[in-house]
């Protein structure tokens, strides 16, 4: 037996040196050092052995049990050592190799379009004016021109907190109060969000976004206002584009217009884009209202205007033609990357 038990410590010690792993580790503790191991055995034949022997066998036994033990502990720091290595190893940083490529963001085309409309506007002597998106019906509806039995002021058509607040439902309300607190002249453009009661479909929302543009001084005539359209329209969507005015009505404006471009995509001919008109509705306009001046305190007798508003997702969508506005907020970035 003690010839068994020397020839185990050997072998054990023997495995332990060449255990590269944890797997092989735990392998070797339990073939040498668990119940049913080797040694285990052998230290249970010990009751056959006479009562000399067997204290002598039994600290033997004890003694290759604790040089295993010892053998095994070390073992295990050498094995934490290479996993240690090999995970440092395998983190190794080539500071040489090529960064990964990034995906590098754009602005949304609403953003693109708003910018370079405000750009157009400041080069031709504009600024921005701002108001608040919460208003009264006075600055929505009755410093406008709009009378009380007006369809606008209905709740089917804007969004009412109070009988007299409301969410403004166009950016014409910072006209009102530009004019209110700054003397003429005046030349300003206002884009904003608005919100109108409407179903969501392919060309409305119940919020979207305008930019208003006002201009007073003396002298002001239907012909200024052809003129600074026009640029802007050149500047939007080309050199060779035209505009028409056809006859409208609006509350706040006298005379009224609406405001088309030629298209773009077919130059007039009439095609898809435009259905077969050869024209594209951008915007409506007209003359400042004498009541609109005289309630925010400025003379129409001394004092001309003009106005316009326009929808920004209407001059996105004709400038990239995008057939449906609902594609603007949906936040797919395999649409919005196209810009």
């Amino acid at each position: 037996m003690k010839e068994k038990l020397e020839a185990l410590k050997q072998k054990a010690l023997a495995d332990l040196e060449k255990v590269s792993d944890a797997q092989g580790l735990e392998q070797m503790r339990v073939a040498y050092l668990g119940k049913k191991s080797e040694l285990a055995s052998i230290l249970k034949g010990m009751a056959q052995l006479s009562a000399e022997e067997r204290p002598i066998i039994g600290q033997l036994g004890n003694s290759i049990r604790s040089s295993i033990e010892q053998a095994f502990e070390s073992a295990r720091k050498h094995v934490t050592e290479l996993e240690t290595q090999k995970k440092i190893e395998a983190e190794t940083l080539d500071v040489t190799l090529p960064a990964a490529k990034l995906e590098i963001g754009g602005l949304h085309p609403l953003t693109k379009v708003q910018t370079q409309l405000e750009d157009i506007f400041l080069g031709m002597g504009f600024t921005i004016a701002e108001g608040p998106e919460v208003e009264t019906d006075y600055y929505n509806f009755t410093a406008l021109n709009t009378p009380e039995f007006h369809p606008a002021r209905d709740t089917q058509d804007t969004f009412y907190i109070t009988d007299k607040v409301l969410l403004r439902s166009q950016t014409s309300t910072v006209q009102v109060h530009t004019m209110e607190n700054q003397k003429p002249p005046i030349r300003v453009i206002s884009p904003g969000r608005v919100y109108r009661s409407d179903a969501v479909d392919a060309t409305h929302s119940p919020m979207f976004h305008q930019c208003e543009g006002l201009v007073i001084d003396k002298g002001i005539t239907m012909a200024d206002l052809k003129g600074t359209l026009e640029t802007f329209a050149k500047a939007m969507f080309g050199d060779k584009t035209e505009i028409r005015f056809r006859p409208h009505h609006f509350p706040f404006t006298e005379p009224s217009c609406e405001v088309d471009v030629s298209c773009f995509v077919c130059g007039g001919k009439g095609c898809s884009v435009c259905k077969g008109e050869g024209w594209i509705e951008i915007l409506g306009a007209g003359m400042v209202h004498p009541n609109v001046l005289r309630m925010s305190g400025i003379d129409p007798d001394v004092y001309s205007g003009f106005a316009f508003g326009m929808g920004i997702e209407r001059i996105v969508m004709t400038k990239y033609g995008i057939s449906d506005m609902r594609l603007l907020y949906d936040n797919d970035v395999r649409f919005l990357g196209q810009f």
